[in-house]
């Protein structure tokens, strides 16, 4: 009977106890976790954030689903692993025998380091603890900066605003998101934000915040503008947690290198979620995911082959469909471009392939609430982003996840006004009937 400890109860150590399961009736599998809330939702925080969704709905999984898991969660510190003895160590002393571990420990938000960012009001949005405190904050607030131009401060920007605070929200580069929305796009979302009350401060750098006693009362920007508020929330992108395996001696570069199976440097040690990098078979680069499907579908392989099967993880095109500014927008596979001068940072719900453009020619129409963007490459659509109307958005991930040849449509699409809404639409028609 084989032991299984997994640290982590995000969505990558649930799947990989799913998959134990589904092989592996009968070998004991210990969670060990210093999120006293077990697993939830996490792409879920910015709705409990703006008060669309209870809390309570942040849980997915009733308590017959994991009772089915036959698992154990104990809530501890991992503060050290010793491969050779096969046990971890938590916080207060105790050793855990593992035959096969597997590291879910995602990342943490990068910290922000100006004068008071230790203040009271000084706010991040992580995980549930962080999300409950922000909640509460906005109780006596009038008055919200938000630090950040990527999908968190977004996220951020929109559930404060909802909430009836005044919301500046401060950008380092010239429009929102930079890396993956062109200016055109940005404009779209910039303009819904600031018709919510959000204050934009483009190519703007917080120096510090001022305090009264003990909590925030305003912030200094490079420029020498002073904004009053209550409330400094950040989201400059996240880290992997990277301190436990590097002093365990796994190989890791940004994240912990893992192979295709999942498996990490070390033997019988697996990782699988936003702490790992893998293989991007496209750009020939190991890369960083903090996306909700990947990390599940990684701990499912990581899962299959700690219980002894052989599964190979294969990189998807990526996908998120979220919410900018109350517009569904959809982001498929490449799309953008990342700025040198910038810091190589990545955000939850952010993938790094949305950051490459590939040699290929970019073909958009709708500069209104709905638009629609695609990078076309020799003889195949490689990204597309899709705001407002969705109608093509299921069609598009096929083709891009599929590689559809549009080599007889191309010519069109990269045509100058060209009506890309309605070529994409004909060339699905025609897929659709001939598979009929």
């Amino acid at each position: 009977m084989t032991n299984y400890v997994i640290v982590g109860t995000g969505v990558a150590g649930i799947g990989a106890a799913e998959a134990i399961r589904s092989v592996d009736a009968h070998g004991t599998i210990t969670f060990i976790s210093e999120d006293l809330h077990g697993y939830y939702s996490r792409p879920g925080l910015a709705y409990y954030l703006t008060g669309e969704v209870d809390e309570k709905l942040l849980f997915p999984l009733k308590p017959g689903d994991l009772k089915k898991l036959n698992a154990h969660f104990s809530h501890g510190n991992v503060v050290r692993i010793y491969p050779q003895k096969h046990q971890v160590e938590l916080s207060d002393g105790k050793h855990v025998y593992y035959e096969r571990l597997l590291l879910a420990i995602g990342s943490n938000a990068i910290p922000l380091k100006v004068p008071g960012a230790n203040l009271h009001g000084v706010a991040k949005l992580d995980n549930l603890e962080d999300t409950r405190r922000l909640v509460s904050l906005t109780k006596n607030a009038r008055t919200a900066v938000v630090l950040g131009g990527g999908i968190t401060a977004l996220e951020l920007a929109e559930g404060l605003a909802s909430r009836k605070l005044k919301v500046h929200l401060v950008i380092r580069t010239a429009h929102c998101w930079s890396s993956v929305l062109d200016k055109i796009e940005a404009q779209i979302i910039e303009h819904k934000l600031n018709h919510d009350g959000i204050t934009i401060h483009p190519n703007s750098e917080l120096t510090s915040i001022q305090g009264k006693h003990g909590k925030v009362a305003g912030i200094s920007l490079a420029s020498g503008e002073q904004i009053d508020c209550e409330i400094l929330a950040y989201g400059i992108g996240v880290q992997p947690r990277l301190q436990l395996p590097k002093e365990a001696g796994m190989a890791c570069e940004r994240g912990i290198l893992v192979d295709e199976h999942q498996a990490t440097s070390l033997p019988d040690i697996f990782a699988a979620g936003d702490v790992v990098q893998v293989h991007d078979p496209l750009s020939g680069r190991s890369i960083i995911e903090s996306l909700w499907s990947p990390a599940r579908e990684q701990g499912w392989v990581a899962g299959l082959n700690m219980a002894g099967q052989r599964a190979v993880y294969s990189l998807s095109v990526p996908l998120n469909v979220t919410r900018l500014a109350g517009l569904t927008t959809t982001i498929i596979g490449a799309v953008g471009s990342r700025d040198e001068s910038e810091p190589l940072t990545i955000a939850h719900g952010d993938s790094e392939t949305w950051r490459d453009i590939p040699d290929a020619i970019i073909a958009q129409s709708g500069f209104d609430v709905n638009h629609l963007r695609l990078v076309v490459g020799k003889n195949t659509i490689v990204g597309a982003i899709v705001i407002g109307d969705q109608k093509l958005s299921s069609p598009l991930q096929v083709m891009i996840r599929n590689r559809v040849d549009i080599s007889e449509i191309r010519d069109q699409l990269i045509a100058p006004e060209a009506p890309i809404a309605d070529i994409v639409a004909n060339l699905w028609s025609k897929l659709h009937a001939s598979q009929n």
